[in-house]
């Protein structure tokens, strides 16, 4: 008997979930997820990083306060503002898990 080769492993791991088990994703699924984690992942860390500088050179400049930065935190309009920004970001994201074709090409949007 031999030893299984990195193909037999790969097709054994991405085998169907077992019947009674809840599986939502195939498994050109699960890269295209972890595309959109890791890009969503790159794109949370720099917006932390500028944001945090942003507020701090803001109140080292006696421009705002901390307190007035937390207060807009809370404001309803700012909310929806932000939250809407945030939707259309997650939507222009989604595609990737949406588009099939060469990965190598632009997505259908951006074809010429």
């Amino acid at each position: 008997m031999s030893a299984p080769d990195e193909t037999t492993a790969a097709t054994a791991d991405a085998a169907p979930a077992p019947r009674g088990e809840l599986s939502f994703l195939e498994v050109a699924d699960i890269d295209k997820l972890a595309a959109l984690v890791f890009e969503l992942a790159g794109q949370l860390h720099v917006e932390r990083h500028r944001r945090m500088a942003l507020e701090r050179a803001l109140i080292a400049r006696g421009a705002v306060s901390e307190a007035e930065i937390a207060a807009l935190a809370d404001d309803p309009a700012f909310l929806d503002a932000a939250r809407g920004a945030a939707d259309r970001g997650l939507r222009k994201m989604m595609r990737i898990l949406a588009e099939d074709g060469d990965r190598q090409g632009p997505l259908r949007d951006e074809a010429p």
